[in-house]
């Protein structure tokens, strides 16, 4: 499950869900990617030992071995590998791509330096300063300086201007007029000890959108340059750079004496990005009565952070392992346990779809992806049952989110608990949102269930470990949820289930039960359901909350949101920029692209309640 904290989780919480949202995680760095191909998976059995069921499934996936199977690495891929020898053993029915197991599709996982890339100031290069006489020493990359991963790929020659910040700034304020075409140079190193440092990609928005020519951004010596690997934000219009050291203050220098002197800086940046492929698992149990298309899909994702990065919540943890035992490989084993007692029998009356997703810690990747591809018809699609952070179950206390999306999930998880061993206490929410993969299903019109055991002072951090996890406690929820199918998919007979209203139109999707507004970090809301696999050209949504000030402005899924107000919108990250701009009441002018054609419409944007 994403993570619940920091900045760009607040602001998708203020766009979307309730609880938590997605902010990218740390990839495993080239050079371990560079020897994939000679790395073997470690043996199942030397791990396990001679732990069974939910508990050996989660020894394995939470092993340091997989290195925390953040997406498209080669932790992640031995996972997958894994959870498909299960299903393979129970002998289900591969259900991806080509009669396998897999659905596999390239993702971006990172971005490196391309060739080309030149940073000098009046002449100040290598190549210049080869020939001798008075030219002096260049900027060498990687060592004074390095453009960031979300930097155009350009060349840019202009006049530099130092500058004291621009995070904030509207594009055309009569203040930063004379700052068109020119090459700012900014601080990067926080004002005092208290003090947050800028945050370059905010700060170079605002400079694109200045029409600037090029963002500099100054660090102290021991300040780390810009790491290319775990960055996939998109390209902006301008080159944005890193100088450190002795390399910072020659070219502060010249700033801060450009007006006299007439410096300029030649920028050349190649940032090229890099893709790997991702996969879903997935394994089909047929069943005894199945009509045509007719399925119900149980899920859990099975990547977590690899070694850390902006989804950690471990301070100084950057590079330590990030096992994710209870995030989520205790949803996967629950899954993978499930399927072994369908498998055993009885055999349900309709189709079953088992799937472990991949990406959902980078913003629901996998099941975006099982949404836009699916291996069986949505409209076919009774249910999604996902699982997500099960292994915790404390005090008998479990909570299933989505009881409003269809009617009849209250008596059916009563009647389904009573049918179990060891009965649970269940804590129904009703809101078909939140922060893992039901939601890219709930957004197409689908009912859902999300069983949660609830977070804990290691949720994405270092020490969620598989010691911890409550072996006894997942192996409940793999009762409940096969007594949920049970009674959902009788046999013989239909599955019935009755979507309430909204849940089947992915324009219009029902907000809080108590029709209240999420609360967030950020002043307003609209209300839409981003797409966080579309990585550039604007912000896709997959739907709005009904009664909102997107809904009622007529936006609906499948639009992309490409200006928001004066602001340019690349990625769900400008909008987030932008969304903290405004204040309630506020009418703003919303442009999107709807079946290719450009459309605005009127925003009324509201208070978002906190």
């Amino acid at each position: 499950m994403p993570p619940v904290a920091g900045s760009i989780a607040a602001a998708f919480r203020a766009v979307t869900f309730p609880l938590a949202a997605a902010i990218p995680a740390f990839a495993v760095p080239l050079a371990l990617e560079a020897r994939q191909d000679a790395w073997q998976c470690p043996d199942p059995a030397s791990l396990i030992g001679g732990l069974e069921g939910e508990a050996a499934h989660v020894r394995y996936l939470a092993d340091d071995l997989l290195e925390g199977r953040a997406v498209a690495t080669r932790g992640e891929r031995c996972a997958g590998d894994y959870i498909a020898a299960r299903f393979r053993e129970l002998g289900l029915r591969p259900a991806g791509d080509a009669e396998g197991y897999f659905q596999a599709w390239m993702v971006r996982t990172g971005s490196a330096l391309g060739e080309g890339n030149e940073f000098a100031v009046n002449g100040d290069s290598p190549a210049e300063s080869a020939h001798g006489g008075d030219t002096p020493a260049g900027f060498a990359l990687g060592d004074d300086w390095m453009p960031y991963g979300f930097s155009a790929s350009t060349r840019a020659r202009a006049p530099m201007t130092l500058v004291p910040a621009l995070a904030g700034a509207q594009a055309g304020d009569a203040a930063h007029a004379e700052l068109t075409g020119r090459a700012l140079v900014i601080e990067g190193t926080a004002p005092h000890p208290h003090a947050a440092p800028p945050d370059a990609h905010r700060v170079a928005s605002s400079a694109a959108a200045m029409d600037a020519a090029a963002l500099i951004v100054l660090l102290g010596p021991s300040d780390p340059l810009p790491s290319l690997d775990s960055e996939r934000r998109a390209a902006l219009a301008i080159p944005v750079i890193a100088v450190r050291g002795d390399a910072a203050d020659r070219v502060r220098t010249a700033a801060a004496t450009a007006a006299a002197s007439g410096a300029a800086a030649t920028i050349a940046t190649a940032v090229e990005p890099v893709r790997r492929e991702a996969r879903n698992v997935a394994a089909l149990l047929p069943g005894t009565d199945a009509p045509a298309g007719r399925t119900l899909v149980i899920g859990a994702h099975y990547d977590h952070l690899g070694f850390g990065g902006a989804g950690s919540l471990s301070p100084n943890a950057a590079g330590q392992v990030h096992n994710g035992a209870d995030d989520n490989a205790s949803g996967t084993a629950v899954l993978i346990e499930a399927a072994r007692r369908f498998a055993e029998g009885p055999p349900p009356a309709q189709d079953v779809l088992f799937i472990a997703f991949t990406g959902e810690e980078r913003g629901l990747w996998g099941s975006a992806h099982y949404v836009e591809s699916p291996l069986r018809p949505l409209e076919g699609t009774v249910a999604m049952l996902n699982l997500d952070m099960v292994g915790r179950v404390t005090n008998d206390l479990l909570t299933v989110f989505g009881t409003g999306t269809a009617e009849e999930w209250a008596e059916i998880l009563e009647r389904a608990n009573r049918r179990t061993a060891a009965p649970l206490d269940l804590r129904l929410n009703s809101d078909g949102f939140g922060a893992s993969d039901h939601s890219s299903f709930y957004a197409r019109g689908i009912p859902v269930l999300h069983f949660f055991s609830n977070t804990h002072p290691e949720y994405h951090r270092v020490e969620d470990d598989w010691e911890l996890v409550n072996a006894d406690g997942m192996a409940r929820v793999t009762g409940l949820v096969t007594a949920v199918v049970r009674e959902v998919v009788p046999a013989p007979g239909p599955a019935a289930l009755t979507p309430v209203e909204g849940a089947g139109n992915p324009h219009g999707v029902r907000g809080p039960a108590d029709g209240g507004t999420v609360r967030s970090g950020f002043r307003v809301r609209l209300g839409t359901i981003p797409d966080y696999s579309r990585e550039s050209g604007g912000m896709a949504i997959t739907g709005v909350r009904d009664g909102s000030p997107a809904a009622k402005a007529g936006l609906k899924g499948g639009d992309i949101i490409v200006k928001l107000g004066p602001h340019d919108i690349e990625d769900v990250y400008g909008y987030m920029y932008a969304l903290g701009e405004f204040e309630p009441g506020e009418e703003v002018e919303v442009v999107v692209l709807r079946d290719g054609k450009r459309m605005v419409f009127e925003v009324v944007v509201e208070g978002s309640g906190g």
